[in-house]
């Protein structure tokens, strides 16, 4: 699971990504401290891993890992060539979801006068903001497309009509200041044309409001306007105190638990941010478990059991023949893979089985 970190300058994006990631110092107080993107991965806080290690002997839990992509600060204007430009929006462009950051503490944070580019906090104007230029981003993307596709669509292949029907549709939507995700479209081909054109406003949004220390749950005004936003476009919303994730990631796990009860915080922002993502994409995950690793894994809810087989390797699906299946409750209640069998609850499910979150699985194959 893939997401793009964007935000205007001065937001707090690269102290969360440090943070995040562990990855070092906070970034200056400037416009554009990050020009190459930083990438990170972190593994994803799952509390199953260690119920099944418990009960599982193996030499290793592997968790599942979110990876995270930095890029710089977008300004206004920056399809128009302001700022570094738009061209480093070409690294968030294969990614799973965007995750926004968003100013929600006002000009001093932490004793520290910290610059707003627009010289006022105003988180919603900060969305648009960021939406605008994303549009801009894809319009621009979809204007230098359309020539080329018009002239492939005269050969009659229906991946290239396809293709240029869908662009054809998304120029007065990004036009009109929409971006690519509201277009609706049914025709199987065009949902499959869309997304290979990896627009960058095709991808669904998790809005990160950096809030200050006095408001660690997002209660505030400044808040509470973003999860408003968020809510009426059908989006994610979190609320995250860049400065104390930075804090906490420096600290070891006694102290870090301390510091949480401190601050009125059940946990820190990266559960929090896995459990948002993974509600906003729609996925879930699966176990695999033995004596060499414990693993998780991530499927698409919906997914059915060769897909999730796929996700280990491509011949496991391609030569899937079975699986057998257990809960991870399961496996707390009756403690062995022994005791499931002998009660009846190590199912045997074939192609057409639907996986189900916190499924144990073992896979049979031949390739």
């Amino acid at each position: 699971m893939e997401a793009g970190i964007v935000g205007l300058p001065n937001v707090g994006k690269s102290t969360l990504f440090n943070a995040l990631t562990a990855a070092g110092a906070l970034a200056a107080n400037y416009p554009f401290a990050t020009i190459e993107p930083n990438v990170g991965v972190v593994p994803i806080p799952d509390p199953r891993l260690e119920t099944i290690r418990k009960r599982i002997e193996s030499q290793k839990i592997v968790p599942a890992a979110l990876r995270l992509v930095d890029i710089a600060g977008i300004v206004r204007g920056a399809s128009e060539g302001e700022g570094l430009g738009n061209k480093f929006l070409s690294h968030i462009r294969e990614v799973d979801a965007i995750v926004q950051v968003v100013r929600c503490f006002e000009q001093k944070s932490g004793g520290e006068d910290v610059t707003h580019v627009d010289g006022s906090v105003d988180p919603i104007r900060d969305i648009e903001t960021i939406a605008t230029e994303l549009i801009l981003a894809d319009l621009q993307t979809v204007e230098n497309a359309l020539p080329k596709a018009e002239r492939a669509a005269k050969s009659r292949d229906p991946g290239d009509m396809a293709r240029y029907s869908v662009l054809k549709k998304l120029e007065p939507l990004l036009s009109d200041g929409k971006p690519a995700r509201t277009l609706k479209i049914e025709d199987p081909s065009e949902v499959k044309a869309l997304r290979q054109m990896t627009l960058i406003t095709s991808k669904k949004v998790l809005y990160v409001a950096n809030v200050d220390e006095t408001d660690v749950n997002g209660t505030g005004p400044l808040a509470s306007k973003v999860r408003a936003h968020a809510e009426a476009e059908g989006m994610e919303m979190v609320p995250i105190c860049a400065k104390i994730e930075s804090e906490l990631s420096e600290l070891d796990d006694a102290d870090r638990a301390e510091m949480l009860a401190d601050m009125g915080m059940d946990e820190p922002a990266l559960a929090k941010l896995a459990r948002s993502a993974y509600h906003l994409l729609d996925v879930q995950s699966f176990y695999t478990a033995g004596p060499q690793e414990i693993r998780a894994w991530t499927v698409p809810v919906g997914a059915k059991a060769p897909q999730a087989a796929g996700v280990i390797h491509t011949d496991f699906e391609r030569g899937f023949i079975r699986a057998e299946i257990y809960s991870v409750s399961d496996l707390e209640q009756l403690g062995t893979e022994k005791a499931i069998k002998e009660a009846g609850k190590m199912r045997l499910e074939g192609k057409e089985y639907v996986m189900r979150d916190a499924d144990v699985c073992h896979f049979l194959f031949n390739v």
